[in-house]
């Protein structure tokens, strides 16, 4: 296991326990705070306070914990490199806006029909072009493919080196 400390925000149906949670945590010192997805502004807090108590190297959000994630870096609670996996920020009625000094990743399946790939290709269009990166993979929404294959962890060593 790695050293690198790895923060990650669970979708609106997922906890803790899920594959993802499960994969970070056998390969990073990770941290998956539960959140009653029911209260935005309440994740957001919850989230806010694990960053500042955990310290991460990496904030890894997926789905409705991308839009957590966004929320944190558009209000500056957050500046680490991060890595949104299929984000839903736009469907929660956030503004297409990354902060131009920080490090961001989207990784969106072609084949999601649960968020439109085409609300990370506008997010991604949003921030510093040479610090935000869109990764478009043959997958779906909960990126089942790219999980088993290893890609997630490859991108979390990858853009905690991008740095």
């Amino acid at each position: 296991m790695s050293d690198l400390k790895v923060q990650f925000i669970h979708g609106l149906e997922s906890s803790p326990q899920s594959t993802k949670a499960r994969v970070l945590a056998e390969h990073f010192a990770s941290l998956t705070p539960g959140m009653l997805t029911d209260d935005f502004e309440a994740c957001v807090a919850l989230q806010h306070r694990a960053l500042e108590e955990f310290g991460p190297d990496v904030l890894v959000a997926s789905s409705f914990g991308g839009a957590v994630a966004v929320a944190l870096l558009q209000r500056g609670l957050w500046r680490g490199p991060t890595l949104l996996l299929a984000q839903a920020a736009l469907r929660q009625g956030q503004t297409c806006e990354l902060p131009e000094d920080v490090v961001v990743w989207l990784v969106h399946g072609t084949h999601d029909e649960i968020v439109d790939p085409e609300d990370s290709r506008r997010l991604s269009a949003c921030g510093s072009a040479d610090l935000v990166r869109l990764i478009e993979v043959d997958d779906n929404h909960v990126l089942r493919t790219s999980v088993r294959d290893g890609s997630l962890v490859r991108w979390v060593r990858e853009i905690s080196a991008a740095r």
